[in-house]
């Protein structure tokens, strides 16, 4: 069975929409200016920012004002509570289950959080298995984490595809591994000089499907997997 990993955050699910939302809430709730939004969510800077520094970010700006098990509860569940699996992104996973393919998604990031966004969508019910940098130790670009996807599934890592919207976490990743890899654009050109995704794709769909025909190209009489775009 060929296996994908998937990347969660901004890559099955759109993570930073989620964030916006939940701060936009926050802030009103708060009674806080609604022009703070950009700069909460440049302080978040698409979860790349560690929990504990937002945190402190946002207790320094607003003090005794707001709560801090408000803060926490931004931070926490904000996001989790309004993730959404979109349609297509469904249908694309059904295709690739019904096709053969073992789906594990691969994710940084605290494991009560990680899990709930799985959960909350119903990814839990379109993929194989996961696994939460928390909860393996080990994160993404470390080869630790990879592994630990493949051993979820019982099977063999070399061979796999990675899919992701992270140059650093999830392409860098599979590129020291020696695995192939999908890059989810998400409307961005790329930079990196010293690795690059076998593939990019404007988002998740056409990188499911991606591998999908690739893979089914290498297999087919004559055919080869060098055919990748690079």
């Amino acid at each position: 069975m060929p296996l994908l990993l998937l990347d969660l955050d901004n890559t099955l699910i759109d993570r930073d929409a989620a964030f916006r939302d939940a701060t936009a809430a926050f802030l009103s709730a708060q009674g806080l200016p609604d022009t703070d939004l950009a700069w909460v969510t440049t302080v978040d800077a698409g979860g790349r920012t560690p929990r504990h520094e937002v945190s402190a970010a946002l207790i320094h700006r607003y003090g005794s004002a707001v709560p801090h098990s408000a803060v926490r509860a931004l931070l926490d569940t904000g996001a989790a509570d309004r993730v959404v699996l979109a349609p297509t992104t469904r249908e694309a996973l059904d295709r690739a289950r019904t096709g053969g393919w073992t789906c594990v998604i691969v994710t940084n990031g605290r494991t009560v959080q990680q899990e709930a966004k799985i959960r909350n969508t119903g990814l839990d019910r379109l993929v194989q298995g996961w696994v939460v940098s928390e909860a393996v130790g080990s994160a993404k670009p470390e080869p630790g984490i990879f592994h630990a996807a493949a051993a979820t599934v019982a099977l063999p890592l070399p061979g796999a595809w990675v899919v992701g919207d992270s140059p650093p976490a999830d392409i860098a990743g599979a590129d020291a591994l020696g695995l192939r890899s999908v890059w989810v654009a998400n409307g961005r050109a790329w930079h990196e000089a010293s690795y690059r995704p076998t593939h990019i794709a404007a988002d998740i769909t056409l990188a499911i499907d991606h591998v999908m025909s690739a893979t089914n190209r290498a297999v087919q009489p004559g055919g080869t997997a060098g055919t990748e775009i690079r």
